[in-house]
Parts: C-alpha cells; structure tokens; sequence
C-alpha cells in the first residue's frame, strides 16, 4: 500500500476521533493496532519516524500507543 493511502487512512481516522471525548490520541491507536494489518501499522511507523510527512498531528501523538508490527 502506498504512503500516500496510508496517510489519507490514517488522517480520516484522526478526524473522525478529533471531535470524539476522551483520550482522542489513544482512539486513533487502538483503532489503527486493532484493524490495521501488522504491514500497515508498520508502514505507518515508519513514516512517522522518518518525519511523517503529511499526517494528522493526532496520528503522530497515537505512534507511541499503536501496537508495533511482530
């Protein structure tokens, strides 16, 4: 899957949990380590750490609470 999909994905996931109460940083994570595939989390891991480019700055506060790959 491209990065450019997976931060569209993840941006839409950050939007739908801006407006939600709660631990919104903590609903994007378990949202992506519960429905993204180990590949994707990956991915998305990796993007965060090389800059991450392009995401949400919630997805960016969920990295340290999505479920790494393996």
């Amino acid at each position: 899957m491209s990065d450019e999909k997976l931060i569209r994905m993840a941006n839409q996931i950050a939007a739908f949990f801006a407006v939600q109460p709660g631990d919104r940083a903590e609903g994007v994570a378990a949202h992506i380590s519960d429905n993204w595939a180990a590949p994707m989390r990956a991915a998305l891991l990796a993007h965060i750490a090389a800059g991450g480019s392009g995401l949400d700055a919630l997805v960016v506060d969920a990295a340290p609470h999505i479920r790494p790959a393996g």
